[in-house]
C-alpha cells in the first residue's frame, strides 16, 4: 500500500490525515471543493514530493491518470452551521460523492474507508453506544441532511462489500476538536472558545446536563490509520472517540478556566433533536487494533485554546 487518496482534504479532521499518512512514507492526493476546507490547512504540504492536490467536487466522476491503493472518504461538512447551510450538498457529497468514491476504490483495487459518524445514533437510547446499536433518527428533522446522508452511505458501503468483497471499513467518528478547527465553525468547543476569548456570553442549551465525549484530533487520526492500514478487518463498523463523558455545562466552565475568561454563561431553549447523551464504547476498535485515546480533555483543550488565540 503505497498511495492514499483522501477526500476532504484541507478539511479539519482530512489535513491533519494527510500529514500523519505522509509522516509514515505514503504519497499522498487530497481532494477538496473548498465549500468549508481551507487551503491554509494544507499549505505546509506544497513542498513535499509525497503530496499532490487537487481542487475536486467528488459528486462529479473522478477520471485518475494514477493508481490508488487507499481512499479515505472525508469530504463532508461536518459542523451543523455548515451541513444546514448546505443541506443539499451535504446530501449528495454523502450520496454521490461516496458512490463516486467507492467507484474509484473499486476500479483500483483499493481500500475503501468511510468517514461516517456518531450522528447514525441520533439520540440514543442506550448508553454508552455500540456499533450494534440501530440508532434512534429523526429522518426528517433539521439534522436529517447531515445523519440520513451518513446513514445512506454507510449502507451504501456495505452493499459494495457484499456484493463485490470489496475491502471496507466504515468508522463512526464521535466529537472531536482540536487546530485547524474553524472559529466559526458553530461546534460546541470552538464556539465555546471563541466567546471565552472574546469574555462574550457562552450560551449553553438547556440546563447543561446534555453529555458529550471530545476526542483530541491527534488521538483521532492515530485511530483512523491504525483501522485503515490493518489487515483483515474487511467489512468492520467501528466507533472512533474518547469514552470519557463530560456535561456541556462542565466543559464551558474548564473553558472559562483554562482561557481565564470574564464570559457568563447564559442558559438558551434547547435545539432541535439535540442528543442528551453521546459516548462511544471502543472496546471493538481496542480489540481489532489497539487503539485508544490518550490525551485528557484539560491538555487537548489548553492545546486547542492556544491555536484559536492567533485567530480570534
Amino acid at each position: 500500500m503505497d498511495t492514499v487518496l483522501v477526500t476532504g482534504a484541507a478539511g479539519f479532521v482530512g489535513s491533519h490525515l494527510c500529514d500523519l499518512f505522509i509522516s509514515k512514507g505514503f504519497k499522498v492526493i487530497g481532494f477538496d471543493s473548498f465549500i468549508s476546507g481551507n487551503l491554509k490547512n494544507i499549505e505546509h504540504l506544497s513542498c513535499s514530493d509525497k503530496f499532490t492536490f487537487m481542487n475536486f467536487d467528488v459528486t462529479k466522476e473522478a477520471k485518475l491518470n494514477f493508481r490508488v491503493d487507499l481512499i479515505l472518504h472525508f469530504a463532508s461538512l461536518a459542523s451543523p452551521v455548515y451541513y444546514m447551510n448546505f443541506p443539499v450538498e451535504t446530501l449528495l457529497v454523502n450520496s454521490i460523492g461516496t458512490l463516486n468514491m467507492i467507484r474509484l476504490a473499486k476500479d483500483n483495487n483499493a481500500r475503501f474507508v468511510f468517514a461516517s459518524t456518531s450522528e447514525v445514533y441520533g439520540d440514543p437510547l442506550i448508553h454508552p453506544q455500540v456499533e450494534g446499536y440501530f440508532g434512534n433518527v429523526n429522518p426528517v428533522g433539521l439534522r436529517s441532511v447531515y445523519d440520513e446522508g451518513k446513514r445512506f452511505a454507510e449502507s451504501l458501503t456495505m452493499a459494495y462489500f457484499r456484493k463485490y468483497s470489496l475491502d471496507t471499513r466504515i468508522l463512526r467518528i464521535f466529537n472531536t476538536y482540536g487546530p485547524r478547527m474553524r472559529p466559526d465553525d458553530g461546534r460546541v468547543i470552538p464556539n465555546f472558545i471563541v466567546k471565552a476569548l472574546k469574555n462574550e456570553d457562552i450560551e449553553v442549551y438547556g440546563d447543561g446536563s446534555q453529555t458529550r465525549s471530545f476526542c483530541y484530533v491527534d488521538d483521532l487520526v492515530k485511530g483512523i490509520f491504525g483501522v485503515a492500514i490493518e489487515e483483515g478487518i474487511n467489512g468492520e463498523i467501528v466507533n472512533l472517540g474518547n469514552p470519557e463523558e463530560v456535561g456541556i455545562l462542565d466543559l464551558a466552565n474548564l473553558i472559562k478556566e483554562i482561557t481565564n475568561s470574564k464570559s457568563r454563561i447564559i442558559s438558551k431553549e434547547p435545539v432541535s433533536d439535540d442528543p442528551k447523551r453521546r459516548c462511544p464504547d471502543i472496546s471493538k476498535v481496542r480489540r481489532l487494533t489497539g487503539w485508544e485515546p490518550k490525551v485528557s480533555l484539560r491538555k487537548g483543550l489548553a492545546r486547542t485554546v492556544e491555536y484559536f488565540k492567533s485567530k480570534v
